[in-house]
């Protein structure tokens, strides 16, 4: 069972997963999941490979969407998934649809892109854990990463006091092929899905709209004008406010 943080009691909405991407954990999403938790119950995820869930030898979406499906349950939940857990939340839907009542998928699409984060795991592992006392000593470490956001998200997978990273690296970078990948899937989900995208961001491109329409014929399309592909992060009380209206309408 993936590790998971639960924010506020159950109500009669049905309680809303939240599901981290790449590098990303349950904590990421603290501050957005207590304030979506003051009228629902929201779960917040340590997908596996991250944070405090177990490791594995495999990091693919079918795996993925079995762990959720784990955490899910008998209670049909709303899912809310950013990059790869937007992805792993789109197989889960298309696979096991029972388990779902709305979906958000939060900047991605159902296809495979060309790029890779394997540097982002090089320069993590080019880190000396060993002269590690606080976390600014392993971001003086992190030349290769030059955004300050970007260092600054993957340092909050340092646990200092034992000098590792809470990713399971290894596996990350063999599975990088299917992370950045999307399975062929037969299935569709018939269900009501919000394709939330950055207003600033390229990873969801018009081109795309077809296989979603494909896939999730009931697809509605919105975007946060001015932020990136970390829209939640970047402008978290417009996140929160377009979350909120598409689950409660």
């Amino acid at each position: 069972m993936l590790h998971s943080i639960r924010h506020g009691a159950p109500t009669k909405k049905p309680p809303l997963l939240i599901v981290h991407g790449l590098f990303g954990s349950a904590r990421n999403w603290n501050v957005i999941a207590r304030h979506l938790a003051a009228s629902r119950q929201v779960v917040a995820v340590d997908m596996r490979n991250h944070g405090s869930s177990p490791w594995f030898d495999s990091n693919g979406y079918a795996d993925m969407a079995a762990d959720l499906a784990e955490v899910i349950g008998d209670v049909p939940h709303d899912v809310l998934g950013h990059s790869m857990g937007g992805k792993a939340a789109m197989v889960l839907a298309l696979t096991e649809p029972a388990h779902l009542r709305r979906l958000i998928v939060a900047d991605i699409a159902p296809v495979a892109y060309g790029h890779t984060q394997a540097h982002l795991i090089a320069a993590m592992r080019d880190v000396d854990l060993s002269a590690v006392t606080r976390r600014s000593d392993a971001a003086a470490q992190l030349d290769d990463v030059s955004d300050t956001s970007t260092r600054a998200f993957l340092l909050q997978s340092l646990d200092v006091k034992a000098r590792r990273w809470t990713l399971n690296l290894d596996v990350l970078e063999r599975e990088m092929p299917k992370i950045v990948g999307f399975p062929e899937i037969e299935g569709r989900f018939e269900g009501a899905a919000l394709f939330l995208s950055g207003g600033a961001s390229d990873y969801v491109r018009p081109a795309h709209r077809d296989r979603i329409k494909a896939l999730f014929p009931a697809a509605r399309f919105a975007k946060i004008p001015d932020a990136g592909h970390w829209l939640h992060a970047e402008k978290p009380r417009e996140f929160e406010a377009t979350v909120e209206a598409y689950l409660d309408a």
